[in-house]
């Protein structure tokens, strides 16, 4: 059984982008391939809750290859967008430079699957902050439904 919201996931207003691709470039390192995070519906740095969304289209590059005739997005991407919605969080709140790389992953589970044409909403909430090392809860939702959700530490290197 899925665990609690975070968030009602009805009460995140999808036409309105609080942070774009773009925005997060400014913060985040990752391009081309690598980018996993698409926009940000919310930053509530105060309780430590964010939103953010990836949509998936039938021209990606995994797409082809995992799995022929079934795309599958792949876990591991949606570990990544998770953490790339973590690092902007913390890179913002703590008003920092530099990387926040991984610094484990634990507690994940996979719900259900992402498919080309949906849009992935990541919910995260932080459990931890220190000025090295980060950690957040994140759940990940498909119409509605939890595809995914795990816990992610981050580290500054």
């Amino acid at each position: 059984m899925p665990p609690q919201p975070f968030i009602d996931i009805d009460e995140i207003d999808q036409s309105k982008i609080a942070v774009t691709r773009e925005q997060i470039c400014q913060v985040n390192p990752q391009r081309y391939e690598c980018q996993q995070l698409d926009g940000i519906f919310f930053i509530d740095h105060d309780r430590g809750l964010m939103a953010g969304f990836r949509d998936l289209r039938d021209d990606e590059f995994w797409v082809r290859g995992h799995i022929p005739g079934r795309p599958v997005f792949p876990g591991v991407l949606m570990i990544e967008c998770a953490a790339q919605l973590f690092s902007y969080f913390v890179m913002t709140k703590m008003n920092k430079k530099g990387f926040l790389g991984f610094g484990g992953v634990d507690k994940v589970k996979f719900r259900g699957q992402v498919v080309p044409g949906d849009r992935l909403i990541m919910i995260g909430k932080m459990l931890e902050m220190r000025p090295r090392r980060n950690v957040g809860a994140v759940q990940g939702y498909v119409n509605k439904q939890m595809v995914f959700e795990g816990v992610i530490t981050g580290m500054f290197i």
